[in-house]
């Protein structure tokens, strides 16, 4: 059985706790197994790499690591600011996430 979370790829989230608090990205990518997601900018590492066809000189290379979704929170759109995210039934009769702060659908 999986698992519903409060974020999905696409979504603008800030982080609420951690090295990154108060870093804001775009989910790139979201591991549900491990209820992690990789967020633009956030997290950062330094990779170690050999020379490949994609990086012919090889090096360093600075790269976004997974962090857990608990440390994440979406922002709302109207306001700018972190949310909670609710789930209701919209005029169509499809499951939308809606924004607890300003009641607005998540998109």
């Amino acid at each position: 059985m999986s698992v519903k979370l409060h974020i999905k790829k696409g979504d603008t989230v800030i982080v609420n706790a951690g090295d990154n608090k108060g870093a804001q990205g775009k989910v790139l990518e979201i591991i549900v197994d491990k209820q992690r997601a990789i967020v633009e900018g956030v997290n950062l590492i330094s990779k170690h790499t050999k020379p490949n066809a994609k990086h012919p000189q090889g090096g360093i290379i600075k790269q976004e690591a997974p962090i857990h979704i608990s440390n994440l929170q979406p922002v709302d759109a109207k306001t700018g600011k972190a949310t909670r995210v609710g789930r209701k039934v919209n005029a169509d009769g499809k499951l939308v996430r809606y924004s607890k702060r300003s009641g607005e659908e998540i998109k």
